[in-house]
């Protein structure tokens, strides 16, 4: 999974064909987004965990996706501007993918494979949440909803994988955080 994890193609927000390459040797912290979700506050997080440990070698890598609700519908371009003028989004962003279900982007289905499981804040019940909604959940290892996070290695293995109602500043993402790095 290590090497196979950078080499694995994708294109930037503004289109530009690259790899996780460049981050060889960081953690990162990648997290599937969406612009009109309820969960989208968590942007303002990602970006202050993101200043907190970026001279340590933390990269936040966020992948914006409208397989939920239809919650990301907007096209790059205007990703890009709600991203930085809402939030102030300094962090490398991608173009839109898809997470989860058969049509998954391969980084995804590398990630799900490799953490067929997120952990969740104690007590907290997303899945239940959402069916509590209305919603269907999808079934593990897919990606449970907008804003799940995947933290790697400095050498590409997936280290652990947090529920989507897991604020970037929980206590438990900021632990592991501190150990990868």
């Amino acid at each position: 999974m290590t090497a196979a994890l950078f080499d694995l193609p994708l294109v930037t927000l503004d289109g530009i064909p690259t790899t996780l390459a460049a981050w060889r040797g960081k953690v990162l912290l990648i997290v599937n987004t969406a612009s009109k979700c309820g969960l989208t506050p968590q942007y303002d997080g990602l970006v202050k965990l993101y200043h907190r440990y970026e001279d340590r070698g933390l990269v936040v890598l966020g992948f914006p996706a409208n397989d939920f609700a239809g919650q990301e519908p907007g096209s790059n371009a205007e990703i890009a501007t709600f991203c930085s003028a809402t939030f102030g989004v300094d962090f490398p962003m991608f173009s839109k993918i898809v997470a989860t279900g058969p049509d998954k982007h391969p980084l995804y289905a590398a990630l799900t494979a490799a953490k067929p499981e997120a952990r969740a804040l104690p007590g907290a019940d997303f899945r239940a949440a959402l069916v509590g909604y209305g919603i269907t959940p999808t079934e593990p290892p897919d990606v449970l909803w907008n804003f799940e996070k995947f933290l790697i290695g400095r050498d590409g293995t997936v280290l652990d994988r947090f529920s989507p109602d897991t604020p970037p500043e929980a206590e438990m993402i900021v632990e592991a955080i501190d150990k990868a790095l």
